[in-house]
């Protein structure tokens, strides 16, 4: 009988110690010892100054952001922010007149967020976070998709199934951006593949989708018709915004190919002719938002040899300057393209696909002003690189709308690209074993990392690594080193000292480390 009053005690007294806790301002967080390696997500823009060059990357709950050292070549991190959700799509956003980018972030919280990156403070500071649904990974809450008016006024957001909502973006009195109330562009019996906006100048502002309706698909199976592809429904969707009447019309749909899987914004107004490219299985095509006019097509150049599948394009990234602008797009084999298009005015006569170079596949490309390619891998280690060219003086495959044979190609070493810098990333983790075999205090994890050609074996110890900034000879043996500052209020050492048995030795710290003697 007193074990059980004990127990009862004590239980009462462990419900009072969690009821407690609960209602007071304790929050509890979970972080794992080490960042995932995989990215899934990459956009760039002008996010801390109105000439930076940077990059935001998303690593499931993580938000990061990247800036390309000019001086050293390599890619450093400027801040790793804890979202606590599952970062599902991200884009970059400016509004009409601004110098800077916002971060419009889409997840699994049922809520369309907009960042900010504060310099000052070194963080993302939120701008806005309106809820429109349920959290979680839902096929018909928004979020999967993520698409912004190229000329700072709107943005898309829409889920795999159905939802779509149109936020319209403005600032107030005082220039802070503010958000209105979401408008409704929702389809029955749809599902979402991948969505855009359209460049249209400063009219109404138009989104692409490429969407199927299931609906037309069940009922053709259903009359028994076993021949029945169900993609060839396939619609390219246009979406206009009103701004006078703040609604949003369904403005033209037109079947595309049955193998269609990505749309890409191309520049309009007076930057370019305007319209989508969609990304179709073995070709690209071009397709304005006028429904009188025909989309113009061209074959993606072929592997030498590879006859056997199709080739999808899985990344795209666009650069735009005053008087150009070209496409690089990335096939499921890693083979990089450069589009062009030949137009006037807001008229495409043709299209020209060529072969650019061969990288790993990616998730996402980025190409920065500055002559950068940042490659996000699917699998294994991500790049920097550095264009030596552009592909315009060279005669390998090429392919435009009066093609009718397959392009064949070799793939090469690099040739308009050049390896700068790679960040690490164990993604994927195929097989692991922890074992001691180099005869070290602790055991060693064992790691086979990758696919296919790229795989890896990976030997991971305990410990922080350590990154080699600066190497100097030194004669004979020293006997002890140490570091000082050059006055006691300095928040860095300024000299090492190093110690031998007749000499004393005074090296100066900076980009590179050297004697000095007047120390």
């Amino acid at each position: 009988s007193f074990n059980k009053t004990l127990y009862k005690l004590f239980a009462q007294h462990a419900n009072l110690i969690m009821s407690q806790a609960i209602s007071s301002d304790t929050f509890l967080y979970n972080f794992t010892l080490q960042q995932p390696g995989a990215i899934t997500n990459a956009i760039y823009g002008n996010f801390s100054a109105p000439r930076a060059q940077e990059i935001i990357i998303s690593r499931g709950k993580i938000l990061e952001l990247l800036r390309p050292d000019d001086e050293s070549g390599r890619v450093v991190s400027v801040v790793s922010w804890e979202c606590f959700g599952i970062i599902q799509s991200l884009a970059p956003f400016r509004l009409t007149g601004a110098s800077f980018d916002y971060i419009v972030v889409g997840s699994d919280s049922g809520r369309i967020v907009i960042l900010q990156y504060s310099a000052e403070k070194n963080r993302f500071d939120q701008i806005h976070m309106e809820t429109y649904g349920k959290s979680g990974c839902r096929r018909i809450v928004p979020g999967k998709y993520l698409a912004t008016d190229p000329r700072g006024r709107s943005l898309m957001i829409g889920a795999v199934e159905k939802s779509k909502f149109v936020y319209i973006l403005n600032r107030d009195a005082s220039a802070k951006l503010i958000i209105s109330s979401p408008l409704e562009a929702h389809k029955s019996n749809t599902i979402i593949f991948s969505m855009c906006g359209v460049d249209v100048g400063f009219d109404n502002p138009m989104y692409a989708c490429l969407e199927i309706d299931y609906q037309d698909v069940e009922r053709e199976l259903n009359e028994d018709n076993v021949d029945t592809d169900p993609m060839k429904h396939k619609l390219l969707t246009f979406y206009e915004l009103d701004l006078g009447l703040n609604h949003v019309t369904r403005k033209c749909a037109e079947e595309v190919d049955p193998g269609a899987n990505m749309l890409v914004t191309v520049p309009g107004g007076d930057d370019g002719p305007g319209g989508v490219l969609v990304c179709a299985e073995n070709k690209i095509i071009y397709q304005n938002y006028d429904a009188d006019v025909e989309g113009i097509e061209a074959p993606i150049p072929r592997r030498m040899g590879d006859d056997s599948t199709g080739i999808l394009i899985v990344s795209v990234a666009t650069h735009k300057q005053k008087d150009l602008f070209f496409f690089l797009a990335q096939s499921e084999l890693g083979d990089i393209y450069k589009v062009t298009l030949d137009y006037v005015g807001d008229e495409v006569h043709d299209i020209h696909i060529k072969y650019f170079d061969t990288c790993p596949v990616s998730t996402a490309m980025c190409v920065l002003k500055t002559g950068y390619l940042f490659l996000a891998s699917e699998f294994g280690n991500h790049y920097l690189f550095t264009f030596k060219g552009i592909g315009d003086n060279d005669d390998t495959a090429e392919a435009d709308k009066s093609t009718t044979d397959d392009v064949y190609f070799s793939p090469r070493q690099l040739k308009n690209l050049q390896l700068t810098d790679e960040m690490l990333s164990l993604s994927p983790i195929t097989k692991m074993h922890v074992e001691e075999l180099l005869g070290e205090e602790t055991p060693q994890i064992y790691c086979l990392c990758g696919r296919g050609p790229r795989s890896t074996l990976r030997i991971l110890k305990h410990g922080l690594s350590v990154t080699e900034m600066a190497q100097s000879d030194i004669p004979g043996n020293p006997n002890a080193v140490w570091s000082v500052k050059r006055e006691i209020n300095d928040d860095y050492h300024k000299y090492i000292v190093v110690s031998f048995l007749n000499a004393t030795m005074v090296l100066s710290i900076g980009e590179t480390v050297e004697e000095v003697n007047n120390s």
